[in-house]
């Protein structure tokens, strides 16, 4: 059987760090933070630049530092 190598796509992605908690806002910013792999405050994750995920960002732009824009 033969190995299974990961594809990984090239492309431009985005650094996304956490920096405040999801607790005290609307239930839906916890879930966008978990949708975009948020675990706690100062983890950082990098995730594909797509629509879906600016989207993702703009809902919880004051919970989050983002790097790699151009």
């Amino acid at each position: 059987m033969a190995k299974a190598k990961a594809i990984k796509k090239a492309g431009p992605r985005l650094k996304i760090t956490q920096i405040r908690s999801g607790i005290g806002f609307d239930k839906k910013h916890t879930v966008v933070l978990r949708g975009l792999g948020l675990r706690r405050i100062r983890h950082t994750v990098e995730v594909p630049d797509t629509a879906g995920i600016r989207g993702m960002l703009h809902k919880v732009r004051h919970l989050i530092t983002v790097e790699g824009q151009n």
